[in-house]
């Protein structure tokens, strides 16, 4: 199968590239990229492949972004997109994600996840342990995977927990997680892409210590869920360097963490950080007892909110994640204070960041996709985050031009528990591409679109 991208804004990042262009992809590999001169048509600026695509797509070729041709993903078919109007950047990439597979399904299960992400311009997703039973063995991972396997072609990573059972007492088979042969391992190369006892924190200092020595052995990032937040990110800041453990901070919050963060970077400390789009958004005068803005961390004061912002631009905070935690309307419709803590993220994530950070003049476009998609495959240590000739085709065409307002509605995923409903915004992903075949594709205004 072959795709030819025209007239797009390319944003990426890994080059340093930002200008118009066009793409060639074939057998599911950037095989041109072509950057040309404002006013020059496709085909006068276009290399040699993209000019024999051209021509064999140009019987069906149409011009309103729509795809032509046939898109079926068979060999030998030619796929013209036109993507005037629009950013053309590598698959955005979520670190943190809960799919709610095993368990939990009527929440969300990985399947729905998938489709969820796909329609957000996700192209690789991270899921978090805390399920029912948590991914805590090989046993798990392998299950997981399984199902992961059956959805559509988004890549789904694995964090694999910090201790047995996430009862905070035995630390977890690292290495048997690690080393189990599974689907996703092909991305990063083994079995779980690191470990984390997200939804707690490890209380016992001395098994945190354990964990991070034997993750350091292993050469795994252990995501730290800090709570309370600013007290045990400074805690965990010391035992990594005591431990030499690559550390990774997930949803941060406060101006106190940013700092200790800033100030551990600047010691040279192996430490990154996300933080999630509702708290560089909102602040708790937002909250207003709505049960789909309570989350864990809470969303905090105007000055923390200005920190996070801040740690973005300056690189304190290196990714952009959801912590996309989708819950039943029923569960959501409790009382503020019986509702359980989360929202959703995968499909707003990007509309939201980039009215907020782009459209502030807080970061640039290349910024904004180095947050949600270059920086995250660098922690992660995959070979994504990239429009590179030779590069896989992991990546997503966004309209950044019309705006629209967030319908919860119109989501593919289970859950609904969005706190930014109703709200106005640019950037909405109208093709999401992995391994160079279509998995989703936008429809006309209104329409639900619909994955490949």
């Amino acid at each position: 199968m072959k795709l030819f991208i025209s007239n797009g804004m390319i944003v990426d990042p890994s080059a340093g590239i930002s200008g118009l262009g066009d793409l060639v992809i074939e057998d599911g590999i950037i095989r041109e990229v072509v950057l040309r001169a404002e006013g020059r048509p496709a085909q006068d600026a276009a290399g040699n492949a993209a000019a024999e695509i051209r021509a064999e797509g140009s019987a069906s070729e149409n011009t309103d972004g729509k795809m032509s041709g046939s898109h079926s993903g068979n060999v030998g078919e030619v796929v013209h997109i036109d993507a005037g109007g629009k950013w053309v950047v590598p698959g955005l990439i979520d670190l943190h994600v809960h799919f709610r597979e095993p368990g939990f399904e009527y929440k969300e299960d990985i399947a729905s996840g998938c489709r969820s992400a796909a329609k957000g311009g996700f192209t690789t997703v991270c899921c978090m342990p805390n399920t029912d039973p948590p991914i805590d063995s090989a046993y798990m991972v392998l299950t997981a995977d399984s199902r992961a396997e059956e959805a559509n072609e988004v890549q789904v990573l694995f964090v694999g927990a910090v201790t047995k059972g996430q009862e905070g007492k035995e630390l977890a088979d690292y290495e048997a997680m690690m080393n189990i042969c599974t689907n996703s391992a092909l991305l990063p190369g083994k079995g779980i892409c690191g470990i984390s006892e997200d939804g707690k924190t490890v209380r016992d200092a001395d098994l945190m210590l354990a964990a991070m020595e034997r993750a350091k052995t292993l050469g795994l990032t252990y995501f730290s869920h800090a709570e309370p937040e600013a007290e045990i990110v400074e805690r965990d800041i010391a035992l990594a360097e005591a431990s030499g453990c690559r550390i990774h901070f997930c949803h941060i919050s406060e101006k106190r963490s940013v700092e200790l963060i800033r100030e551990a970077k600047k010691r040279g400390v192996n430490v990154t950080a996300e933080t999630a789009p509702h708290y560089f958004t909102l602040t708790k005068e937002d909250v207003n007892n709505d049960p789909n803005k309570k989350m864990n961390p809470p969303l905090r004061e105007e000055e923390d909110r200005e920190a996070i912002r801040q740690g973005l631009k300056d690189g304190t905070i290196d990714v952009i994640a959801t912590d996309h935690a989708p819950h039943s309307e029923s569960e959501k419709s409790l009382p503020f204070a019986e509702a359980p803590n989360g929202v959703i993220g995968l499909e707003t994530s990007f509309a939201v960041s980039y009215t907020e950070l782009v459209g502030a003049g807080i970061l640039s476009p290349l910024e904004l996709i180095a947050t949600m998609s270059t920086r995250p495959a660098e922690i992660l240590g995959i070979d994504r985050g990239s429009l590179k000739v030779g590069k896989a085709a992991d990546l997503a065409i966004i309209d950044v031009e019309k705006e629209y307002a967030i319908d919860p509605g119109t989501f593919a995923s289970k859950g609904r528990n969005t706190p930014f409903k109703g709200r106005k915004v640019y950037g909405r992903p109208v093709y999401t591409i992995v391994g160079g075949r279509i998995v989703w594709q936008a429809e006309e205004e209104g329409q639900p679109g619909r994955q490949r």
